[in-house]
């Protein structure tokens, strides 16, 4: 109980609060002058409010030498720790494993049973981010990708999308995954499930899609990154 009213005290200051949604996003660390600069506040102001954020285990960091002289510059990222707030008590992740492993004792058709609904999953998130429209052949790739990006950063993706100049492929990473305290136990199978999930959200767009993992967080890659061939 002490932390959890240590950490709504913190985040409730509305800069703080969004300076930790912003270093969230962030596919790398930050300075106490990125955030002064971005939010345009005094540098001692973002650091106090960084400081606060790293005592309550929110972010972590660490000294660097920046290799241009002067004073090493203070480093902060996201913490690995997962914070849960929840009144009353609940305890989904504990939810979620129980239903991973019972659908692992149901062998090769359990696993597949848990890829099908991932994709199913993913195409009703997009389809709820259309307000009822119909997306057909005639919208456009911007609108397509604009659409994919709001319902994904809904799920706390928060991707990068950077498509090709003919509309044929779109590169994209990940910075965070939702479903990483999961996937450390059951990686392949997770991994998979959610190369599932991104799939169905393309395949409710677009005619024909072909996704391929290019780089996992898992593995020691700073995101996770996929390539997408689409037809429109």
């Amino acid at each position: 109980m002490e932390q959890t009213l240590k950490i709504t005290n913190v985040l409730s200051d509305p800069t703080r609060y969004y300076i930790y949604q912003h270093v969230t996003k962030q596919n790398n660390e930050v300075t106490v002058q990125d955030i002064a600069d971005c939010f345009e506040i005094h540098p001692n102001v973002a650091r106090l409010h960084l400081s606060k954020l790293e005592d309550i285990n929110l972010l972590t960091s660490e000294t660097k030498k920046t290799g241009k002289g002067g004073r090493p510059s203070r480093l902060y990222r996201l913490s690995e720790d997962v914070v849960q707030l929840h009144f009353p008590f609940r305890d989904y992740k504990l939810l979620s494993k129980i239903a991973i492993q019972t659908m692992m004792k149901l062998g090769d058709a359990g696993i597949e049973a848990l890829y099908d609904t991932g994709k199913t999953f993913g195409k009703e998130l997009v389809e709820a981010h259309c307000n009822g429209t119909h997306i057909n052949n005639a919208s456009s790739f911007e609108e397509k990708l604009h659409i994919l990006q709001n319902a994904a950063n809904s799920a706390g993706f928060h991707p990068v999308f950077h498509p090709s100049e003919d509309q044929s492929k779109v590169h994209f990473q990940i910075s965070n995954c939702p479903f990483k305290e999961v996937a450390t136990t059951n990686p392949e199978i997770i991994c998979n499930m959610h190369t599932a999930f991104l799939k169905g959200m393309f395949s409710s767009l677009f005619d024909s899609v072909e996704l391929i993992e290019t780089d996992n967080m898992l593995q020691g890659c700073q995101t996770c990154a996929y390539q997408v061939h689409v037809t429109k």
